[in-house]
């Protein structure tokens, strides 16, 4: 997926500290990508929007195993 042009923010949830940050770009058409703040080159993961808000549903009604 290329995510060039993508305009990266923190999570409201992470700290401050630069410790374990998400990050989420959603301003690209039909895709939300999500990534680690510590390594901006790395790996992205890459949604649908509805597929995002889904998986925010979840993580928020802590329906994801550990």
């Amino acid at each position: 997926m290329d995510m060039t042009g993508a305009q990266w923010r923190k999570s409201s949830k992470s700290g401050s500290n630069g410790g374990a940050c998400v990050e989420v770009a959603d301003n690209l058409p039909g895709v939300v990508g999500v990534r680690d703040s510590k390594d901006p080159t790395g790996p992205v993961l890459t949604f649908s929007p509805t597929g995002f808000a889904s998986f925010l549903g979840a993580v928020k009604a802590d329906r994801l195993a550990s």
